[in-house]
């Protein structure tokens, strides 16, 4: 590898040292996050930001409590995989009801730290400095291996998972063993509906509302490590598309064993993708149909079950679940609902039914609510850019907080807001209190090595969002060979002007290419119409999109050699990009396809039924979008890559299609990498970048 790549690796992609996992406690007060010491340091330590004093302090350090790193319990593992976290050290933290404690799972061990203070002006306690934290973590005991401990409101007790149980110190196991998991999200929540929790005390801390999952009637995915022979093999449940999903109570577990099991039509609406107590006398749940057309919030009585409907969200294709922090119930009662425009122009917000936004604007998050208005992060300008605004519930009035170039999010919490903000300069974060003061959470990451500004345009009669990188210090005049690196899958934006992600594009660059990037229809961010383009079929919108693109940018950029094109992608992107050679090679001449879903009949049924519906019912569709029957179809060059322990888009997917394609005598060439997830952490995919570009130089050459 080269310098670059090395850095990249080294420093986590340009991560360790960044702080992250931010959650505000004590009314405001503290700001609590996770971070490492430095960029070469990928073990990340608990911290609080006191905006009382300005002052951080580290907690917990992962080395002081555990020297040598340890191994994660399965289920942690998996959880990582579904939330897509990669951090080492302490991973997660979650916060006491008065956010003054925190607890966290350490290599399958339970820790707890409380965060205290003097007052202002007096001694600290036993010498220490005002302000500091009194004592140490302090390990919990758990009956085995834990994973998502979570605190009562007052730190006294912690609910954890340990064997697919649940458990609280004090106390000890509160589920029943009746053959199902307990406190856990299942897989289509954690993966595809942004639910990764299963377990939430009530605010007395009296009682849990918990999932009960089960997946007896769930086929089972197997791995084993080839690298490996002498370790047993892994297996666990996954819901394939057509196929049955977990089945998913929530019961309120009591003091006394006493139990109650939640009411609703879970045969209709068999996804829940939210749940929460909204007070010690009401839970407040969201649940989805299978085709995620109709979303219901819920209103629950904890001491009978019995569920009341609040709100329903329809659309005839499906609800998109870009829009977080909706549907919910507004301080005074009023219900907030995503709503799109009629013509599909516009995603906004409604209450009680009413629109409360118009066009111009793309509603992308409610992140709560500031002297009684609401946050909200949307899109007023280019979809590349986002804002943060402040919204009047009641007249849609909009305030902009932060609405400068580039990329803005915040978190907001009894009047205390921490802003983020991203542009070619870099990301800077910046903490505002009631009373107007400002801080800084420490930023001890590598700077970025580019300062990358590339060059964004709309094309084709959709509005294509696309980007083009060139070689630092290009020169006019001088054609080069194209590399279109794409995801072009729902659910994820790639042309957006967030700082990191354009640094492996400029070294792909500045190895002699012109990188070209597509946000073609389906992908989010534009408008509703955009993004539900794809319905009922993945295949023929994103192709022609790409190509579409791929041609007004040739036009508009002589620079741009489309005799010499290449693509690589990852998951979706993987997809994209054996799709483009085997059905379009004439356009494109040499593909990477790494972690590619290519045949949806065996992904999962979240994502794939949310989009293509069941196949049982559209096998055309199915049929049209797997990629194993173009298999006799390919002349141009292509590499596949897939990580064997991809638990994702499980390695089988690669291997059907290389199977095809050897079945019908057409070369290509497979890496298969042992012990590899869907991630490719620890330099895994810089090592990757370096084969790749050995692969292109030779076959675009």
């Amino acid at each position: 590898m080269d310098d670059f790549l090395r850095l990249s690796a080294s420093t986590g992609r340009f991560t360790y040292g960044a702080p992250r996992a931010f959650s505000f406690g004590d009314d405001g007060r503290l700001l609590w996050f996770l971070r490492s010491t430095g960029p070469g340091d990928a073990f990340d330590g608990l911290w609080v930001l006191d905006t009382a004093t300005g002052t951080e302090t580290r907690l917990a350090d992962p080395r002081e409590l555990s020297p040598e790193p340890g191994t994660l319990p399965a289920g942690e593992r998996r959880l990582r995989e579904r939330i897509r976290l990669v951090a080492a050290g302490i991973g997660s933290y979650a916060l006491s009801g008065d956010g003054r404690s925190a607890v966290f799972p350490l290599y399958g061990r339970l820790y707890r730290v409380r965060y205290e203070d003097t007052p202002a002006g007096a001694a600290g306690a036993a010498g220490q400095p005002v302000g500091k934290p009194v004592g140490r973590p302090e390990e919990i005991p758990a009956a085995g291996p834990a994973l998502d401990p979570r605190l009562d409101a007052d730190g006294s007790r912690t609910a954890y998972v340990t064997g697919d149980a649940l458990y609280t110190h004090p106390g000890g196991r509160v589920s029943p063993a009746d053959g199902a998991r307990w406190g856990v999200a299942e897989f289509a929540a954690a993966e595809e509906l942004d639910r990764g929790r299963g377990h939430w005390w009530s605010p007395d801390g009296q009682s849990l509302l918990a999932a009960r999952v089960d997946e007896s009637a769930l086929q089972r995915r197997h791995f084993a490590d080839p690298a490996h022979p002498e370790l047993p093999p892994e297996d666990f449940a996954y819901p394939e598309a057509g196929g049955p999903n977990a089945g998913v109570q929530l019961w309120v577990l009591g003091p006394g064993g006493a139990r109650v099991r939640l009411d609703w039509d879970a045969e209709a609406y068999p996804y829940v993708s939210d749940a929460d107590w909204e007070s010690a006398s009401e839970i407040l749940l969201t649940v989805q149909d299978r085709l995620q057309q109709n979303v219901l919030l819920l209103c629950a009585d904890p001491a009978t079950g019995r569920t009341r409907e609040l709100s329903r969200t329809t659309h005839p294709h499906w609800v998109d679940p870009m829009l977080p922090g909706t549907p919910a119930r507004l301080a005074d009662g009023r219900m907030l609902t995503a709503a799109d425009t009629p013509d599909g122009a516009a995603r906004g917000l409604a209450v009680d039914g009413k629109p409360l936004t118009g066009d111009g604007i793309q509603v992308r998050r409610v992140a709560g609510t500031h002297r009684d208005r609401l946050v909200i992060e949307a899109g007023l300008r280019d979809p590349a850019e986002q804002q943060v605004l402040l919204l009047d519930p009641t007249t849609g009035e909009l305030t902009p907080l932060a609405d400068g170039p580039g990329v803005h999010s915040v978190q907001a919490s009894a009047g205390t807001l921490l802003l983020t903000s991203a542009d070619a300069d870099g990301i800077r974060r910046t903490v505002r209190t009631a009373d107007g003061r400002e801080f800084a959470p420490g930023d001890l990451s590598a700077p970025l090595p580019y300062r990358v500004v590339p060059l964004l345009e709309r094309v084709t009669e959709h509005a294509v969002p696309t980007s083009v990188v060139f070689p630092r210090g290009h020169v006019p005049g001088r054609r080069l060979p194209v590399l279109m690196d794409s995801y072009g899958g729902p659910g994820f934006q790639d042309v957006c002007a967030e700082p990191r992600r354009w640094q492996h594009r400029q070294w792909w660059a500045d190895r002699g290419f012109a990188v070209v990037t597509v946000d073609n229809r389906g992908t989010p961010y534009v408008s509703p119409a955009f993004t539900h383009a794809v319905y009922r079929g993945f295949s023929e919108v994103t192709l022609d999109d790409q190509v579409a693109a791929l041609h007004a940018l040739g036009e508009r950029h002589p620079d741009l050699d489309l005799g010499r094109v290449g693509v690589r992608g990852w998951s979706y992107g993987g997809y994209l990009s054996a799709m483009a050679v085997l059905r379009r090679p004439d356009v494109f001449h040499a593909a990477a396809a790494g972690a590619a879903p290519t045949d949806f009949r065996h992904y999962d049924t979240a994502y794939t039924e949310r989009y293509l519906g069941l196949p049982q019912e559209n096998p055309e569709v199915y049929e049209q979008d797997s990629l194993i029957p173009d298999a006799p179809n390919l002349v141009r060059p292509l590499l596949l890559i897939t990580g064997l322990a991809d638990d994702n888009v499980h390695p089988s997917h690669t291997l059907r299609l290389s199977q095809a394609l050897t079945d019908a005598g057409r070369p290509h060439q497979l890496l298969a990498l042992p012990g590899v997830t869907h991630m490719t952490p620890n330099g895994t995919k810089e090592k990757l970048m370096a084969l790749e570009l050995e692969f292109f130089r030779r076959e675009l050459a």
